[in-house]
């Protein structure tokens, strides 16, 4: 993925450095006019550049002639997620991000990424992963390769090619070598922020510690997934129920061979012949509105179940999203050698 400031120029520069810029970008050729501060000023394509030659300007000219003075933008953590999808929907391709103070601070192609949540997502991976013992002696289970890169990675990289750009990873056993492996997140066009923890905080335990969320809604995900799950679909399902917690749910259906009776005080009321029951379990990934982490403990253990408990009992919506795609937890031995096959023919 290009780094998103090669899209951008400084005012004051001329023509003829901005066609070099829009050569390299190629297909994408666009760029983004700033100040010195990064606050957005315009858009330059190689069309302004044609019409601003055939008006007797020169390439030696300043650019601020040839730009369009009120481009297109997106801004951070935007609320009206329906204005991401009509960008999207009308062909609009490569736009900036900017901030409360219109400074620029992504750039996102949507020939690269599929959308762009306004969704901060924390990444669990501080287990010592014990079932998959000797191959996580002296490697944290998320940094286990499956396929040609780790199972970590992968997660990463989907919930980026959603558009979201906000991490954290929670990290304990192990965990500078995930830390040293993804860093701040630039080379990904990501900001990473890590939480460590210095004792087992269960499965949402550690989220407590995160103050500065960028969005109003947070995805949660166990680091040991493969999954393909659609998450512009999972949000936008959670929109529509008004849910305050979502919780992505595998089916499992149960095939009874024989005919099952439903009985009061041993009598019968009816049967069902050899009848077939769904339930739904847990998928570790989870999506909640950020105000409810004020029911975290502080630095206590908590699993994400427990949450659940809690908000069901407050009265909260806990909304259940089935998956109809791929999923494993990679969670044993069997479960990893089947991801290596998974991984070569699963379209993710």
């Amino acid at each position: 993925m290009r780094p998103f400031r090669d899209h951008l120029i400084q005012r004051g520069s001329t023509v003829k450095e901005a066609l070099g810029l829009l050569n390299e970008l190629s297909r994408d050729a666009i760029l983004f006019v700033v100040d010195q501060d990064d606050i957005l000023i315009g858009s330059l394509t190689d069309g302004d550049v044609r019409r601003g030659l055939i008006n007797g300007h020169s390439i030696n000219d300043n650019i601020e002639i040839f730009i369009q003075g009120n481009p297109k933008y997106l801004s951070k953590g935007e609320r009206d997620f329906q204005k991401v999808i009509q960008f999207r929907e009308n062909n609009y391709r490569v736009l900036p991000i900017v901030d409360s103070k219109k400074k620029v601070v992504n750039v996102i192609n949507f020939r690269e990424i599929k959308s762009y949540l306004p969704v901060d997502a924390v990444i669990m991976a501080g287990g010592k992963g014990q079932r998959l013992l000797p191959l996580t002696e002296q490697t944290p289970k998320p940094m286990l390769k499956v396929g040609e890169k780790p199972i970590i990675e992968h997660n990463l990289d989907r919930l980026a090619l959603f558009g979201i750009d906000d991490f954290w990873i929670s990290i304990n056993y192990l965990g500078e070598q995930i830390e040293s492996y993804f860093g701040d997140g630039s080379s990904k066009n990501v900001h990473i922020s890590y939480v460590k923890e210095n004792k087992p905080l269960g499965t949402i335990g550690s989220v407590s510690q995160i103050n500065d969320f960028k969005h109003e809604f947070v995805l949660i995900t166990n680091s040991d997934l493969l999954t393909n799950l659609d998450y512009e679909h999972f949000f936008l399902d959670f929109l529509d129920q008004n849910a305050d917690m979502a919780v992505v749910t595998i089916p499992y259906q149960v095939n009874i061979p024989y005919a099952v009776l439903e009985t009061d005080q041993g009598r019968v009321l009816n049967f069902k012949e050899k009848p077939t029951y769904t339930y739904y379990s847990n998928g570790g990934v989870y999506l909640v509105k950020r105000s409810l982490f004020d029911y975290l403990p502080k630095g206590d253990f908590f699993n994400a179940t427990d949450l659940i408990d809690v908000l069901i009992k407050q009265g909260k919506k806990v909304y259940s999203y089935p998956l109809m795609g791929y999923w494993l937890d990679i969670g044993n031995p069997s479960d990893f050698e089947r991801a290596q096959h998974d991984i070569m023919k699963i379209k993710f």
